[in-house]
């Protein structure tokens, strides 16, 4: 599925062909610290499907639990994050931030990675109250 997304100030814009059906959560304690939430939804897409379209991305490199170093990618201007990837050479796997999508709520995670890390209050968030705005 050909996508596009950004940050929220717009400032980095970017395109992918991306399949819907590889799209994952992961609960591991680097990503929530990372997205400031209890977990975060990406969808892996091979380097050369993806295309930075404007904007040029601030890189922070994180060592990972396995010791592998991962570039994390966000804007510099509104620090929305874009995506993921390895230091190695090229071709890498790109983990492009689902939230950074225009077609996010197409993307439905069908895998959870990390789950010892979970959040133990995920599993009943159907008896938390909720409110369809503010």
């Amino acid at each position: 599925m050909r996508v596009k997304g950004g940050c929220h100030c717009g400032a980095i814009r970017f395109e992918a062909e991306a399949d819907p059906e590889r799209t994952r959560i992961c609960h591991c304690s680097d990503c929530q610290r990372l997205s400031g939430s209890p977990f975060r939804v990406v969808v892996p897409v091979p380097e050369d499907d993806f295309r930075l379209t404007s904007g040029t991305p601030r890189i922070y490199r994180k060592t990972g639990a396995s010791g592998a170093i991962r570039q994390q990618a966000f804007c510099a201007e509104c620090g929305a994050p874009i995506y993921a990837t390895s230091d190695d050479a090229p071709p890498r796997v790109i983990g492009v931030r689902v939230g950074a999508l225009d077609q996010a709520t197409e993307f439905v995670p069908l895998r959870q990675f990390w789950t010892r890390s979970a959040a133990g209050w995920l599993d009943d968030l159907s008896k938390i109250e909720a409110f369809d705005e503010q």
